[in-house]
């Protein structure tokens, strides 16, 4: 009797656990106690939020003066999709009160890591993003994503193509609307549509050559943005 009383509770926590993890699908709580620990912004602060995946989130972790010496805020979370950004802007963006959101998304969508979503959804996400900064007097700044010609994590999928089509209606949208746009893609492709070699940890993400090459074009961007491009 004992021991299946102890098999009852277990499957009690692991389903309530379960229940936990579904209830915060976006992972609210990744940075809910940082967020409720940062102070406002002083009056002649140009407070910059990063929004993104484990590329931004691994930013800080290869390269921390970036962010340190910098009024910078990373929010990037590990295998997110544009449509989990979205749900967690207002609390990760702007109820920070940012000058500036970066937002860098596409990879994961084009991966398919909640599901199969079509070009145009994800572009759509993206561009929600964008609005609400709009609406809340957010300056943004838009980045393509970075190439790649494989996943480790899905290897039946073949992004190359899929990221160039995405990249392009980012780049239109940004044109049309006049908002600053960063191009990572073109100074960090090699020959097959992949990353190059020099800059990336694996097919997917940079290393700190990849990064520096990425801090010296939006630190650009940023500049540009808050002049009102």
């Amino acid at each position: 009797m004992k021991s299946l009383k102890s098999l009852l509770v277990i499957l009690f926590i692991g389903c309530l656990t379960s229940s936990v993890m579904a209830q915060d699908w976006a992972n609210l709580e990744r940075y809910a106690k940082a967020n409720s620990e940062l102070a406002a912004p002083s009056a002649d602060e140009n407070r910059v939020v990063f929004m993104g995946n484990s590329i931004t989130e691994k930013w800080k972790k290869y390269d921390p003066a970036f962010f340190s010496s910098n009024p910078y805020i990373c929010r990037g979370i590990s295998g997110q999709v544009s449509s989990q950004m979205l749900l967690r802007f207002r609390p990760d963006v702007i109820e920070l009160q940012a000058k500036v959101v970066v937002i860098s998304a596409g990879t994961n969508d084009i991966a398919e890591n909640k599901g199969p979503i079509s070009i145009e959804a994800i572009s759509g996400n993206i561009f929600s993003m964008v609005e609400l900064a709009q609406a809340n007097g957010i300056k943004v700044v838009m980045t393509s994503v970075l190439p790649a010609t494989s996943f480790s994590w899905r290897k039946e999928i073949k992004p190359a193509d899929k990221i160039l089509v995405l990249n392009q209606l980012i780049k239109e949208y940004a044109q049309k609307n006049k908002i600053v746009y960063v191009d990572y893609y073109t100074s960090m492709v090699n020959e097959q549509k992949g990353l190059k070699k020099e800059y990336g940890r694996d097919t997917v993400h940079p290393g700190v050559e990849g990064y520096k090459v990425m801090e010296k074009l939006v630190k650009k961007a940023i500049k540009k943005a808050l002049k009102g491009c």
